[in-house]
């Protein structure tokens, strides 16, 4: 049986390697084996297999008991995630002052960064937060959560925890999507689909993010001021022409 039914990417995202998901999952659902049925159930090599569960005991995420001389494994409770996650929260914060200081010892210039990917592209919506002003946006994919995974509920949650708004500037087909109905803080109108493209501009602060929205993303974010204010006049033109 080498079915995976849950979303292990979610697993992989809490910081484990895709063999360790693999194997911690079916840890959950056997209760407890040895190493050669946890290979043959996930058709990972013996060793590799070994190599992981290593890892996921030193994580608390495994456990073992040894029975007749054979170690049996078995999957800890889930809730052990909370508490890694939380305990990679804490290791930020402690250091967080001194990487604070160090950005705040660069000199503040006008730059263009890339990215490229979906982690990547995250850091251009985690600037969008700790930036804490209005958002605008304009255009957009009707499959940024299928691209982006679970990404945007924490987005939204926390722009909603810092009562951050959002004007967008929708395509019409985009009226059929149920996301569309769950963003919070938002006002939304839209344009016709004519020339309709993946392509989203977002504006915030002083900085215009082009965000061009694949199954591998590609951004580009701009930081001058009077690039952004040129793209806020134009966005305010859209949006006077646009309908609720």
């Amino acid at each position: 049986m080498r079915g995976f039914p849950m979303d292990i990417k979610v697993l992989e995202d809490a910081g484990l390697t895709n063999t360790e998901a693999r194997i911690y999952t079916m840890l959950l659902r056997s209760g407890s084996a040895m190493a050669g049925k946890i290979s043959r159930d996930t058709g990972i090599h013996r060793r590799s297999v070994y190599d992981a569960i290593e890892r996921l005991v030193e994580k608390g995420l495994v456990s073992y008991i040894k029975t007749n001389n054979r170690n049996y494994f078995q999957a800890e409770d889930p809730k052990r995630f909370i508490e890694l996650l939380k305990e990679k929260e804490e290791g930020i914060k402690a250091v967080l002052p001194e990487l604070e200081g160090l950005k705040k010892m660069a000199p503040e210039t006008k730059e263009t960064t890339f990215y490229r990917g979906k982690l990547a592209i995250r850091s251009i919506f985690d600037d969008q937060i700790n930036e804490g002003g209005e958002i605008l946006v304009l255009g957009g994919s009707e499959n940024v959560n299928e691209i982006m995974g679970y990404y945007f509920i924490h987005y939204d949650k926390e722009r909603k925890k810092k009562r951050i708004n959002v004007k967008i500037i929708f395509r019409e087909s985009a009226k059929k999507g149920d996301y569309v109905k769950n963003i919070p803080l938002a006002d939304i109108r839209y344009i016709p689909d004519k020339n309709s493209s993946p392509l989203a501009i977002n504006i915030y602060g002083n900085k215009v993010a082009i965000i061009l929205w694949t199954n591998e993303p590609i951004g580009i974010l701009i930081k001058e001021k009077a690039i952004a204010d040129g793209y806020t006049k134009y966005f305010d033109m859209v949006w006077e022409s646009a309908k609720r």
